[in-house]
């Protein structure tokens, strides 16, 4: 087994990261209290579907929970949450992660229990279809199943009706051309209502390789005793090798591109999305992350100065940026609710403040910018929740956790000509894409 060890900033100790010959990742971070993390990450998520089986990878996430063959469905839940921990998963682009945070008990008891049900979910999920529900016509009104075929469902039907993910959706779509990214994590309901269980295994066994998982434990305990204990926990047999992935980034669209849509709404909602650099591209990332703080975070930010503190009209009622990073590239968000009579003087004051960050950003902007950055950093160093969690973004999107050694020497030598390179690199106007999401003409 290989043992790798990184200086991880604001922890007193080094990270042990340990590679067995499976190439499943086990990682140590230690933490001093009486909380403990036990996660597992895997290096798939809707980057690894395609039209046909769009959200498996969500849906898979929900049935990761239903049972193994040591433990029932539900048994996993009720023996973890008598002890006192939140139990949960998420699914994104890049990565679905699991992840467990309870309090280690009298002798660890607590941690071991953990360990060993996180372990046997991770390597041997049932999947049975009876806790799938059976395949159906999702026009069929007359189906009332309650299984998880049909609460994952009735998830994407809330989300469809949504404002805000209405417009992401439209111009997360328009932002690519050819790569996954441009697909709803979550999926739709014609695919989740036929997909089969035999497609949910092969899935699993096709990504869920050891060679695809990192699993990271955060808290107080002895190394090899832990270490130990996760080998042992973690049985994965005979697997298959992970698909080389093929997938090239897309470049940003050669010219500007407009979506408009109409909803049962009262106001107006617009976004504008560019797309940045890939996440192992630190500084690039930290100047856009830097950019998004002056432009669009806060009641001190620039957008919110400019264009709802000193504007006469009321154009805006929320408007914001943000900046996401993905193992394929960033993506750059400016996001507004607004008066949609104003719907054209508002994407002209959003645009003219784009072009503004190219011609100057000054030093109080930067300082304070980079004063966010640095304590948003050291805050997910604070519970071994946000550790764990850190920790897994770095191993997992951008394949380094060594990397995050350099996150505060960057941050801190980035200067106001690199974020001005920056805006001019990756905020080109011509390169955007806008949704625009108005009221049906008789809200208007």
């Amino acid at each position: 087994m290989k043992k790798t060890l990184v200086k991880y900033p604001f922890l007193t100790r080094e990270v042990e990261i340990y590679e067995q010959d499976n190439g499943h990742k086990i990682i140590l971070a230690h933490k001093e209290g009486g909380m403990v993390s036990v996660s597992s990450w895997v290096k798939t998520g809707s980057i690894n579907e395609n039209d046909k089986n769009n959200g498996i990878s969500h849906f898979l996430e929900h049935l990761m929970f239903k049972g193994t063959h040591k433990h029932k469905a539900g048994e996993f839940d009720k023996i973890l949450e008598a002890r006192g921990a939140i139990v949960n998963a998420a699914t994104w682009k890049d990565y679905t992660f699991y992840y467990v945070t309870l309090p280690k008990g009298e002798n660890n008891e607590n941690f071991y229990i953990a360990i060993d049900l996180h372990g046997d979910m991770m390597t041997d999920p049932v999947i049975p279809d009876y806790e799938m529900g059976a395949p159906f016509d999702v026009n069929d009104k007359t189906v009332t199943d309650k299984r998880e075929r049909h609460v994952v469902i009735e998830e994407i039907r809330m989300r469809k009706d949504q404002p805000w993910t209405k417009v992401y959706n439209a111009v997360n779509n328009a932002m690519y051309t050819a790569h996954p990214y441009k697909r709803d994590v979550i999926g739709t309901p014609e695919i989740i209502s036929r997909v089969s269980q035999e497609e949910i295994m092969n899935y699993y066994r096709t990504f869920y390789s050891p060679k695809n998982v990192t699993t990271i434990i955060v808290g107080d305990f002895d190394s090899e005793d832990i270490l130990n204990r996760v080998v042992q926990a973690f049985q994965w047999g005979e697997r298959p090798e992970p698909p080389e992935r093929n997938i090239l980034p897309d470049k940003p669209v050669e010219h500007q591109v407009y979506v408009e849509d109409k909803a049962n709404i009262n106001s107006a909602f617009m976004m504008f999305g560019f797309l940045g650099a890939p996440a192992r591209d630190l500084k690039d990332n930290i100047a856009l992350e830097m950019l998004a703080i002056i432009l669009g975070e806060g009641t001190s930010s620039r957008l919110y100065v400019n264009l709802i503190e000193n504007q006469a009209e009321r154009i805006f009622n929320i408007i914001d940026a943000e900046c996401y990073s993905f193992r394929d590239g960033s993506n750059f968000f400016v996001q507004a609710n607004l008066n949609p009579e104003f719907k054209d003087k508002a994407s002209e004051l959003i645009k003219d403040e784009i072009n503004k960050l190219k011609e100057g950003i000054n030093e109080r902007e930067l300082n304070k910018a980079k004063k966010k950055l640095k304590s948003r950093f050291a805050c997910d160093v604070e519970t071994v929740s946000d550790i764990g969690e850190t920790i897994g973004y770095y191993m997992t999107v951008c394949d380094d956790l060594a990397i995050a050694e350099n996150y505060l020497p960057l941050c801190e030598s980035l200067t106001e000509k690199d974020l001005m390179t920056a805006a001019e690199k990756y905020l080109n106007l011509e390169h955007a894409s806008i949704s625009v999401l108005m009221p049906q003409e008789e809200n208007v």
